[in-house]
């Protein structure tokens, strides 16, 4: 079974390789002292506290968990390559779906959901983003949803 790379930045990669580090020594060593002060407090079955400490070091963990696969398979994109108008991977492209008004078009991000800002992302790996990959404002591009086919034009390509 082979594994999809997950394309980011370097940046984002950066930044998500000092949030593994930080979960796996400070975070943990916070999530311990809390249990261990829960604990003191006395009957486990009736300590609000206790329970809190152990649902944050799931929470916790789980996201040490995603952070070690996501980075494992991890290939950093230049992000910054020359804008030649094409959707790649770092644009923001703004969308307007089939029967939709002229005006109503929708922005996305394309890129990894941990780069993401205030847009919704279109990963290039979803049938969206694959769609999207490679072409340029104004064309028109059916794609396969789970819903059916959709059709949306390519407004822009911002980046």
């Amino acid at each position: 079974m082979s594994e999809n790379p997950n394309t980011l930045t370097k940046e984002t990669l950066d930044r998500l390789v000092a949030e593994l580090e930080d979960l796996t020594t400070r975070g943990r060593i916070e999530i311990a002292s809390a249990i261990e002060t829960a604990r003191a407090l006395g009957d486990l079955s009736e300590n609000g506290d206790y329970h809190a400490a152990k649902d944050s070091q799931g929470k916790m963990e789980a996201r040490i968990r995603q952070l070690q696969a996501l980075l494992k398979t991890a290939e950093v994109v230049d992000a910054s390559r020359g804008s030649d108008g094409t959707v790649r991977h770092g644009v923001v492209v703004a969308l307007r779906y089939e029967g939709d008004d002229d005006d109503d078009v929708q922005r996305y991000f394309v890129g990894s959901i941990e780069e993401r800002g205030d847009l919704p992302v279109a990963s290039p790996s979803s049938p969206l983003g694959q769609a999207l990959l490679g072409r340029s404002a104004g064309e028109v591009i059916d794609y396969a949803a789970p819903g059916g086919t959709l059709r949306v034009t390519l407004v822009a390509v911002e980046g």
